[in-house]
């Protein structure tokens, strides 16, 4: 689920798929799908969350909850990648 911000191009992303997941990390086609390059920190509801400011266009992106790449089963929309899987997309602007 992605909840948008204030600012433009700002939007916080919202994983709360795993009530028991103890790590979730926020990768994609803005961070080159480094799966540890932006861990999601864990709210007062138990849901994860990060902010990104993000450039106009499309951008695919997935969850890593304790290691295990999974799509946002809330997200806006859905695209098949080349390895057969879902991403999720976020658009701006």
């Amino acid at each position: 689920m992605i909840v948008q911000g204030n600012r433009k191009g700002e939007i916080t992303f919202v994983c709360n798929q795993d009530p028991q997941a103890q790590r979730v990390y926020l990768v994609g086609s803005f961070n080159n799908w480094d799966p540890m390059a932006k861990r999601m920190t864990r709210s007062k509801d138990g849901s994860f969350r990060a902010r990104l400011k993000l450039a106009p266009g499309a951008h695919q992106y997935k969850f890593v909850i304790d290691g295990s790449w999974q799509h946002d089963d809330q997200g806006p929309d859905q695209i098949e990648n080349e390895l057969g899987t879902i991403n999720s997309v976020v658009s701006i602007g």
